[in-house]
């Protein structure tokens, strides 16, 4: 990022407040030069930034693409680590790949960037094709555009990109004016149950605290630092984030992010991090020093839904995976992502696998629609 100055980046739909499409912060300069400046990305993580730049012939920037050349599929929660084995048994050498992406983000954004005066779409196909021609340059296997938004996955796709879809439980506010009146809206047994999960999860003494912007000092990265680590360690083997990440972004975009932090006697004992947009919250990393029955429902899921009802934000994306975000009211919402095979074989039969595997995420989704919390009729 540091040779992309700040303002022409600024310029680029999506990346910055205030512009015709919706802010989302992990495309900003802010989030993405933190990765890079705290060496959460970089050479020795794996993930080398490769960005594709479009510019006119006078060098200005009308087109951008986040990408980074990477060793191993770590950190990106579209998996192809089965691809991978099957092409190197074969002989061929998947890695280093192409990855478009946000790191260690799955979270639906723009990955095809264009300036937000100009027309997107000829500045998409441009940028689809120059990711090809990227990848050809660099002789590298494949090129995975992850976590697209839909009609940029179908502009890739006529490309000649492969289509992959898989599935996230997004909760949709419908204009509530409060956690009860979305309450209202839920059939009675799993209202209930939610009311009553609440209460458990705040017992022995617990309350909330909502911090941003001036109150994200580092005293509370420290603590939040900790609750991350602690569990990291236990759930993933080696967490992705280092703790000069967190100082950076509470520097540099403190107003986009809500730290949802849980207190008992008088010391914080678990959090959840979150990136606030124009119109979305996107939850991120959980942790915790103590385990209290329902802690995690509460910190990661219904305070994200209390915030965003609040500031009227439209959704709250809940991260990746997880069917039992339905029962709290997140719905089953398809994502997208594209992906160019240089190989013909591989090529040939990731894309046969891809199309059963379209076929049973639509089956699936409709399945979770189905037994989704909300009253019939």
């Amino acid at each position: 990022m540091a040779g992309i100055a700040a303002t022409d980046w600024a310029k680029l739909g999506a990346a910055t407040h205030g512009g015709p499409e919706p802010y989302n912060p992990f495309l900003s300069y802010a989030f993405l030069s933190a990765l890079e400046d705290s060496g959460c990305v970089g050479a020795r993580a794996g993930w080398l930034s490769q960005h594709l730049a479009l510019e006119t012939a006078d060098g200005d920037l009308i087109g951008a693409v986040p990408c980074y050349l990477k060793s191993h599929s770590q950190g990106e929660y579209v998996f192809d680590h089965g691809w991978a084995d099957a092409f190197e048994r074969a002989g061929g050498r998947y890695y280093p790949k192409l990855q478009v992406a946000i790191p260690f983000t799955p979270a639906t954004g723009p990955r095809l960037l264009a300036d937000a005066a100009l027309d997107p779409a000829p500045i998409r196909l441009a940028l689809g094709e120059g990711l090809k021609t990227l990848g050809d340059r660099l002789g590298i296997s494949s090129v995975h555009v992850t976590f697209a938004q839909e009609e940029e996955a179908l502009a890739l796709e006529n490309l000649g990109y492969l289509h992959r879809t898989d599935t996230q439980f997004h909760f949709v506010n419908e204009g509530y004016a409060s956690y009860d009146d979305f309450l209202e809206t839920l059939a009675s047994r799993k209202r209930k149950a939610l009311r009553k999960e609440r209460r458990e999860a705040l017992g022995d003494g617990i309350e909330i605290d909502w911090l941003t912007g001036r109150d994200l000092t580092e005293a509370v990265w420290d603590d939040f630092f900790r609750f991350y680590m602690d569990t990291g360690s236990r759930k993933w083997g080696r967490p992705y984030l280092n703790r000069k990440f967190f100082s950076l972004i509470g520097e540099r975009m403190a107003d986009d992010i809500l730290l949802v932090m849980a207190k008992r006697d008088g010391r914080y004992i678990a959090g959840a991090i979150n990136f606030i947009g124009s119109d979305r919250l996107f939850g991120r990393n959980w942790g915790c020093i103590e385990h209290h029955p329902y802690l995690h429902f509460e910190v990661c899921y219904h305070q994200a839904i209390d915030f965003a009802i609040e500031r009227k934000l439209a959704v709250v994306e809940a991260g990746a995976q997880g069917e039992h975000k339905l029962a709290r009211g997140y719905l089953p919402v398809t994502t997208h992502s594209a992906h160019w095979i240089a190989h013909p074989g591989l090529r040939n039969a990731v894309a046969d696998y891809l199309e059963r595997e379209r076929e049973d995420v639509a089956e699936v989704g409709e399945y979770l629609s189905e037994r989704a919390p909300f009253r019939k009729g």
